[in-house]
């Protein structure tokens, strides 16, 4: 891979967008394809990689682990893993990854709402996806 330039100006650009843009921001932590949709099947509670797999048919199993992995080194999920044969291992939201539940319940629910509006209904059961009233007793 090559080197970046510290005197390139497309990263000082993005250096400044991270630092005084919220949304930027944002989109730097949990931004891409396949980061939102972990963090919303994790939003049900934790789960083990297998569930994750299962529940995100379409992702590579390179994907899943790389995804992991950097949302773990970004505080933003937790994984325990327990010293038995097989591994144990599971993963949760930690306090950081726990305040985006308004964000993901607010993208689903507009999702849905959306879809309906036009015309193209998304799968709306969310199973065990929290409601306002879920928020409004955290």
């Amino acid at each position: 891979m090559t080197a970046i330039k510290e005197s390139s100006t497309i990263q000082e650009n993005k250096q400044a967008a991270f630092k005084e843009c919220p949304v930027t921001y944002v989109m730097e932590r949990i931004g891409g394809y396949w980061k939102p949709i972990i963090l919303f099947h994790l939003l049900a509670g934790s789960k083990r990689y297998g569930e994750l797999k299962k529940s995100i048919p379409t992702i590579t199993e390179k994907m899943l682990i790389q995804h992991l992995k950097q949302l773990e080194a970004d505080g933003i999920i937790i994984r325990e893993s327990k010293p038995v044969v097989p591994p144990h291992v599971t993963y949760r939201l930690s306090e950081t990854g726990m305040g985006l539940r308004p964000v993901m319940y607010a993208m689903s629910k507009w999702a849905v709402e959306d879809s309906e509006a036009n015309g193209m209904p998304i799968y709306r059961s969310l199973g065990e996806f929290p409601t306002e009233e879920t928020f409004a007793e955290m």
